[in-house]
């Protein structure tokens, strides 16, 4: 008795090399014509003997399969990767710049001439000044701050567990200008704000200052942060051609503040001062 097999061969086989597997497999057993795309084969079986159901399928749809979820993978892989260096860049960048920087709003240079430098024999235009940060940074107290601290030169003079940077603000137009300055946090790691003391010194005179304590009243000797996110926001007004103004900025860690304790150990702060031409009112 012979009984016969069709199996249809679907023209978008991915493996070929399975499918010719096959066909050599099934050639030692079977009587095997191919009529356009169906495969033909038979086998002979004695009589008496239960017949076999046999079905064969070859799809391409398994191997698609696959191959697609291959390809997905490998994709998520490679845009994982992608975004871990752009977060190392990202952070290295925000991180590396210390904890204080300064910004000049282009409009300032451009509509008013006004520039930033930190260095009184280079006086270029520049968008952006950075200060190192301190060699380390634990606990202190003001009273051990140098009183000469904003009488040390330009740029960077850090000292034991604090940070001091002096640069300057010029009018170099014709006119009379002035200019909004902004004492911006970027960030906050572990409530160090609590136990931080930022001093801004102009011209000489200085003031500092603190988040406030937890029933709202102010630190000892400074003035409140106006927000979470700002330190301080001062309006400059009648700033004449060829007039300076000196600034130096001091970070601390205040070690006589009650909040000063193991809880902020690992903490991060970091500010930047703007100079803009003018406020928006939020």
């Amino acid at each position: 008795m012979a009984c016969v097999f069709c199996l249809r061969i679907l023209s978008n086989i991915v493996d070929k090399e399975k499918f010719y597997d096959i066909i050599v497999l099934y050639c030692r057993e079977y009587q095997i014509c191919v009529h356009g795309n169906v495969l033909m084969y038979t086998k002979q079986y004695k009589v008496g003997e239960e017949m076999e159901n046999r079905s064969v399928y070859l799809s391409s749809e398994k191997f698609k399969r696959e191959r697609w979820i291959k390809k997905v993978i490998i994709l998520a892989l490679f845009f994982i990767f992608l975004m871990l260096i752009l977060m190392y860049f990202v952070f290295g960048i925000v991180y590396n710049n210390g904890n204080f920087s300064v910004t000049l709003d282009q409009n300032l240079y451009f509509d008013k001439g006004l520039i930033i430098y930190d260095d009184p024999v280079y006086k270029v235009y520049r968008t952006e000044l950075y200060a190192e940060a301190p060699s380390q940074f634990d606990n202190v107290s003001h009273t051990w701050l140098p009183k000469d601290i904003d009488e040390l030169g330009g740029g960077s003079h850090n000292g034991k567990n604090y940070l001091a940077y002096t640069f300057y603000v010029e009018n170099q137009g014709t006119d009379v200008s002035d200019y909004w300055s902004e004492v911006v946090i970027d960030d906050v790691i572990n409530n160090i704000d609590e136990a931080v003391r930022v001093r801004i010194y102009r011209n000489g005179e200085y003031v500092t200052y603190a988040k406030a304590r937890s029933d709202g009243t102010n630190e000892p000797q400074t003035v409140q942060f106006s927000s979470e996110n700002l330190v301080v926001r001062n309006h400059i007004e009648n700033f004449k051609p060829g007039d300076i103004d000196r600034y130096t900025m001091v970070l601390w860690i205040e070690g006589n503040d009650p909040e000063c304790t193991d809880n902020i150990l690992g903490g991060e702060f970091k500010i930047h001062m703007d100079f803009k031409s003018e406020h928006n009112q939020k």
